[in-house]
């Protein structure tokens, strides 16, 4: 069979699977856990076919009109380089241990067979947003994205979060869909096609005429759909969701699918300078903004989702200084201990009952009840902390070199102002995120307190996928050489500057953490004191009691209002009692209470474009209304009115008829008489 054959099956196996899943749901359930699994882990296994016969050579390119349009044609097509080959084996891995993670994390939701045909669709979508050489098509997948991630975010509809958190994921990527639609359409009339090949072609000929404008108009679509500043809002939301949909979606599909984009069409963006710059400071606001909102949150997988949202930007920042080769890099390693340490969280929230890292916090053996997610969330944290040997720590520090270079005038592909925004914020961030990362170990591992809850072994499915996705968090890093034919031949190895300052970093976050952990557990050891001295100690320090209590609260609620908590432990938490050893208050400081609301984006937002659009939307309404429906009702009153007064003259009498058709005749002789005689006098 040939590679472009088995290339056009990788997708299209997910979408038979999914149709399938929808159509036999209900009638065959036997065959639904079948039907997710077999068609993705089939398609994985043809993507790694693909990627080691494509083998870092020459892009497998293919194409077939779809439909003749009279101006710009719309082409079937295939374009696979390495970067595709490689992205294509991620997506199948991750999707293929998300189906089958999720066969025992949701085997008793009712919901299950059309979450799997769901699971399975996404899959099919991105694969063809990789795969695909013609724009419009790779449009049809990046779409479907969107309503799967809809439906799959709002999979426990009753709830209000939920929808909530649908409809906003929904809007807000539609929200940058509109100009990243122009843009597509613009980049097309430019170079005369949608195929990636002649766009590329037409920007190395320098045939665009409106490189920034087109740029920044793709860029905001970008933002949209990879969850940047100022469209990053979404993501952290949309952990309402099951957590193995958090797991897709963060690690090898939606998120990842903007990154990819201008991947594919980097020297569309690299065409205009300022654009560069742009995707710089947007890189860079965003790293430092979700690192500091990670610090702050109390839900395990929003500290996961605002990592998602810092992760990107470094990625993000690699495309800013022209370097497609780190970002890849980047997207495969964080790809897969992203994957691992989502649907580990879950494991963990199988086994506490809750998903608030403060009941944790309380908790005392928590590692003990779960090892093999213990062992492999160090790993996926040490990958996250960019701590060597592992993963992240090899992908990472790719972006810094890339950055570095740019920034010391080494590489004249971007600007040296991108490359030095990109620099300080990637240092700054790597402190951040082995903050966060290890507060995140800290409170759900080595909690204190009453015994955590025994829910018995976790299932097979979900623990094997954990050490399945640990492998490549720790080796990929090390491949990295080997793997260099398909990122265009560069290299990938870190320097000794950057080591220094990412590791250093690092380090430096972890160990402030853990040292600001261990001061807050003897805080929280001392603070539930009785009798006067409580009063005491409350009255001199009112702060620090209300913000314990605070945190208490958010904790009970947290861990009492999220659906998928009774979903996968069939009873409600226990939250214990008593204040929560975080040190991510002592880090942030006044800071902690914007940061754990998201600097308050939201209600800028709410301020700035909801009130002005409802309030739009109320005068509108009233227009209709009182207006609009005024004039209706008018002229369907006055015709009422008439036809009324019309009937008072139908008597049925002829001689009334009669006499008023003479009256009439009398009035018209006369009338004719008086206007001949005005004429004559004239």
């Amino acid at each position: 069979m040939s590679t472009t054959t088995l290339a056009v099956l990788v997708p299209l196996l997910p979408f038979l699977g999914a149709v399938a899943g929808l159509l036999l749901g209900r009638t065959a359930p036997g065959f639904v856990r079948p039907l997710a699994i077999l068609p993705t882990l089939a398609a994985a296994v043809l993507a790694v076919t693909v990627a080691a016969r494509q083998g870092g050579g020459q892009p497998i390119s293919t194409a077939t009109e779809l439909t003749p349009t009279g101006s710009v044609p719309i082409d079937l097509s295939l374009y696979i380089d390495g970067f595709a080959a490689l992205v294509a084996v991620l997506v199948g891995v991750v999707a293929t241990c998300v189906q089958l993670y999720s066969t025992a994390y949701l085997r008793e939701d009712p919901r299950y067979p059309s979450y799997a045909a769901l699971v399975s669709l996404f899959t099919s979508a991105m694969l063809l947003v990789v795969y695909s050489g013609d724009l419009m098509v790779l449009l049809v997948g990046w779409e479907v994205m969107g309503i799967c991630s809809y439906f799959l975010v709002g999979h426990y509809w009753e709830t209000e979060a939920a929808r909530s958190a649908s409809l906003k994921a929904f809007l807000v990527t539609k929200l940058g869909d509109v100009p990243f639609l122009i843009g597509l359409f613009a980049l097309a009339t430019d170079a005369g096609s949608f195929r990636i090949t002649k766009i590329l072609g037409t920007v190395a000929a320098g045939g665009l005429d409106h490189p920034t404008l087109i740029a920044l108009l793709l860029l905001a679509g970008v933002a949209g759909k990879s969850a940047q500043f100022p469209l990053h809002t979404w993501l952290p939301d949309a952990m309402a969701g099951p957590t193995p949909v958090s797991a897709l979606i963060h690690a090898a599909t939606m998120v990842a699918a903007g990154v990819y984009f201008i991947a594919r069409l980097l020297p569309v963006f690299a065409a205009s300078a300022a654009a560069l710059v742009v995707m710089a400071v947007m890189a860079a606001v965003t790293m430092v903004g979700s690192g500091l909102a990670a610090l702050a949150q109390d839900d395990i997988k929003r500290v996961l989702a605002y990592s998602t949202i810092g992760q990107l930007a470094y990625m993000t920042g690699a495309l800013a200084v022209a370097d497609r080769s780190a970002a890849v890099f980047h997207l495969l390693s964080h790809g897969a201990f992203k994957a691992l340490l989502f649907l580990g969280a879950g494991v963990i929230i199988h086994a506490a009952g809750t998903n608030s890292l403060a009941a944790m916090s309380r908790m005392d053996g928590l590692a003990k009840r779960i090892p093999d997610a213990f062992w492999t969330m160090t790993i996926g944290l040490l990958a996250l902390a960019a701590i060597p040997p592992f993963a992240g720590f090899f992908s990472k520090e790719a972006v810094l070199v890339a950055a570095e270079q740019t920034a010391t005038g080494h590489s004249d592909l971007a600007p040296s102002a991108a490359g030095w925004l990109v620099l300080i914020a990637g240092v700054l961030t790597a402190l951040l995120t082995a903050a966060y990362a290890a507060r995140l170990w800290l409170m759900a591992f080595r909690g204190r307190g009453a015994a955590a809850p025994d829910h018995g072994k976790e299932p097979f499915a979900m623990t094997g996928v954990l050490w399945l996705l640990a492998i490549p968090s720790v080796g990929l890093g090390l491949a990295a050489d080997s793997l260099a034919d398909w990122f265009d031949g560069r290299a990938l190895t870190p320097t000794l500057a950057t080591s220094v300052l990412g590791t250093g970093a690092a380090v430096i976050g972890a160990m402030l953490t853990y040292a600001l952990w261990q001061r807050a557990t003897v805080k929280a050891a001392t603070a539930p004191a009785a009798g006067p001295a409580r009063s005491a100690a409350a009255a001199e320090q009112p702060a620090a009691v209300a913000a314990t209590v605070s945190a208490a609260t958010a904790a009970a609620e947290s861990a009492a209002e999220t659906p998928e908590v009774a979903e996968v432990t069939h009873e409600h938490p226990a939250v214990p009692a008593g204040p929560a050893a975080d040190p991510g208050r002592a880090l942030l400081g006044p800071l902690h209470r914007h940061a754990a609301d998201g600097f308050h984006l939201d209600a800028v937002y709410e301020r700035l474009f909801v009130r002005p659009v409802r309030g739009a939307a109320s005068l509108v309404r009233f227009l209709d209304r009182e207006v609009v429906d005024t004039y209706v009702r008018g002229a369907g009153t006055g015709t009422r009115l008439l036809g009324s007064l019309v009937r008072r003259a139908q008597t049925g009498n002829v001689q009334s008829y009669l006499s008023a058709l003479l009256a009439g005749a009398v009035v018209l002789a006369i009338a004719t008489a008086v206007l001949a005689n005005v004429n004559a006098g004239s």
